[in-house]
């Protein structure tokens, strides 16, 4: 699976998750500073990566910045993008399972290796196709199809 992944800054915990990805069949499609060790800024970061899964250029995405928020909350206006901000295993679990996230959104600052490595493996043990958040899931989408605030 082609997994987009990116940060506005370079953190050693992306070396961690990339590695574990590629240990994991997964084919890594780096963005920002993930790609270059240099600060960009977040929202064109996330902007970039979330595309490219919107597209369908890399399934999934997991995106990190220093606390995780403003890369979710951008990440969230490109069309087709369920990004959630995850801070342990269970989250994930009920992100994919009830909201059918698509990227994963992480903090630089919190996440451990151990950690980023149990919330990796629930995120892909987990499908974000489960009927139990459909209903939810299709309100989402008719929200990003007809309403414009």
């Amino acid at each position: 699976m082609n997994i987009a992944i990116c940060s506005d800054e370079p953190y050693p915990i992306h070396d961690v998750a990339v590695q574990w990805l590629v240990d994991h069949g997964h084919t890594v499609v780096k963005f920002g500073s993930v790609k270059d060790q240099k600060e960009v800024l977040w929202t064109k970061v996330a902007i970039d990566a979330a595309k490219a899964v919107a597209k369908g250029t890399c399934e999934e995405g997991i995106f990190f910045c220093y606390s995780g928020t403003g890369i979710c909350m951008t990440a969230n206006k490109i069309k087709g993008i369920r990004a959630a901000l995850c801070t342990d295993a269970e989250t994930v679990r009920l992100a994919r399972i009830w909201n059918h996230a698509n990227v994963l959104a992480l903090s630089n600052r919190l996440t451990s290796a151990d950690l980023l490595k149990e919330m990796l493996v629930r995120w892909f043990k987990t499908p974000n196709n489960d009927a139990r958040g459909q209903v939810g899931v299709d309100t989402l989408c008719s929200i990003e199809q007809h309403l414009s605030i």
